[in-house]
C-alpha cells in the first residue's frame, strides 16, 4: 500500500516531480518488504524484493536465468555468515532486516545533500521548505493547477517535520530527518502515521473509514472488470478483523491495530516462508543448490534486456 525531487525555478514538470516527496507514500510501522502483494500463485515479486531490496531487484529483472543464478550464489555466500554451507532461519532473517535497514539508510543519504543547503550537517525546516516548494511559495502556488493540493502537501510536510523534530528547534538532525522520511520506523511518530493514513483513506472527511473507502484505497475497477478474488478476502478482513467493534467503520484505534501491529515481524515471517518453500529435504535449512533451484522465488521470474550492465556489486549490498 505504501509517493521524488529536483530544484526550484525549473519548468513546471520538473518542479512538480520534485515537490512530491517519496515519503508521501502510505506508511506502515514496519517498512514494507515489497510494494507487491504476497501471492506466490501469481508470481514471486514480493519474495524477490523482500530478499534483495527494491533497487537490487530491478537489476536482477534485467538478467537471464543463468546470470541471475550466478549472482544469487554470490549473495548466498554473504548470507551464510558461519560459512557452513547452509542458510538457516536466523541468517536469512538477519539478511532481510539488513536489506530493510540499508534501504532506509540509502534513501536518507540520497536526500540529505539535496536539503542540507548550507552543508552544516543539519536540515532546517526552512531549508526543506524552500528547496521543495520555494519557487511556488514566491508565487503563492499561482502557477500550479491544483493549488489546494500543494498547500495541503506543504501543511502535511510541516506537521511531519515538526513531529520528527523532537527538541522543537526547527532543525532536523540525521536521526530526526530519518524519522521525517520514514516515520513508520519510529515509535514517537506512531500517532502521525495513523493520522496521515486516516486522512488518505477517509475521502468523505467524517473521521472514520467505511468499507468502500477501505476497498477503494486498494483497488479501482477497470470498465467491465470483475472484482478479483483477493478483494473479497479484504472485505472479509474488514468485517471480521479490522472493524473490531463491529460498527461498520474503522476509527483511529482500529487503523492503528491494522497498520501498526507491533508484534508482527514481517522479515521473520518472510524468512520462514522462503525456507518452507525452498527447503526440499525439510531439514529447516537451505543450501545454495536448493536456493538456485528456486531462484524465481528469490529473484523473480522476469528476465529481459539481456546483457544490461549491473548497477551494483554484491559487496555493495
Amino acid at each position: 500500500m505504501m509517493l521524488l525531487k529536483s530544484l526550484v525555478s525549473l519548468c513546471i514538470l520538473a518542479a512538480v516531480a520534485f515537490a512530491v516527496p517519496a515519503q508521501e507514500k502510505r506508511i506502515h510501522h514496519h517498512a514494507d518488504l515489497s510494494d507487491h502483494v504476497h501471492n506466490d500463485a501469481h508470481g514471486f515479486q514480493y519474495d524477490h524484493e523482500a530478499f534483495l531490496g527494491k533497487e537490487e531487484a530491478k537489476t536482477f529483472d534485467q538478467l537471464t536465468p543463468d546470470e541471475s543464478k550466478d549472482r544469487l550464489a554470490k549473495i548466498v555466500d554473504r548470507i551464510d555468515t558461519d560459512k557452513n554451507g547452509y542458510v538457516n532461519h536466523a541468517e536469512l532473517h538477519y539478511w532481510i532486516k539488513h536489506r530493510q535497514r540499508r534501504y532506509i539508510e540509502e534513501n536518507v543519504n540520497k536526500n540529505w545533500n539535496d536539503y542540507d543547503q548550507n552543508q552544516d550537517g543539519k536540515i532546517a525546516w526552512e531549508e526543506y521548505k524552500n528547496t521543495t516548494y520555494g519557487y511556488y511559495l514566491d508565487e503563492e502556488f499561482d502557477d500550479v493547477e491544483d493549488k489546494a493540493t500543494y498547500r495541503s502537501m506543504l501543511r502535511r510536510d510541516e506537521r511531519r517535520f515538526k513531529t520528527a523534530d523532537r527538541d522543537g528547534d526547527g532543525i532536523a538532525t540525521r536521526e530526526e530527518f530519518t524519522a521525517f522520511l520514514h516515520p513508520e520506523e519510529f515509535d514517537y511518530m506512531k500517532k502521525l502515521v495513523v493520522q496521515e493514513t486516516m486522512e488518505d483513506i477517509d475521502k468523505n472527511g467524517d473521521g472514520k473509514i467505511n468499507l468502500n473507502e477501505y476497498i477503494g484505497d486498494m483497488y479501482t475497477p477497470e470498465n467491465g472488470e470483475s472484482e478479483p478474488e483477493w478483494i473479497q478476502t479484504e472485505r472479509k478482513q474488514f468485517a471480521e478483523f479490522r472493524d473490531a467493534n463491529k460498527d461498520g467503520y474503522l476509527d483511529g484505534d482500529e487503523v492503528a491495530e491494522w497498520i501498526l501491529p507491533g508484534e508482527v515481524d514481517h522479515a521473520d515471517n518472510e524468512a520462514k516462508h522462503l525456507i518452507h518453500e525452498t527447503d526440499t529435504d525439510k531439514d529447516e535449512k537451505i543450501t545454495k543448490k536448493e536456493i538456485r533451484a528456486n531462484w524465481n522465488m528469490f529473484v523473480g521470474s522476469q528476465a529481459t534486456n539481456y546483457g544490461e550492465d549491473l548497477t551494483k556489486r554484491h559487496d555493495e549490498l
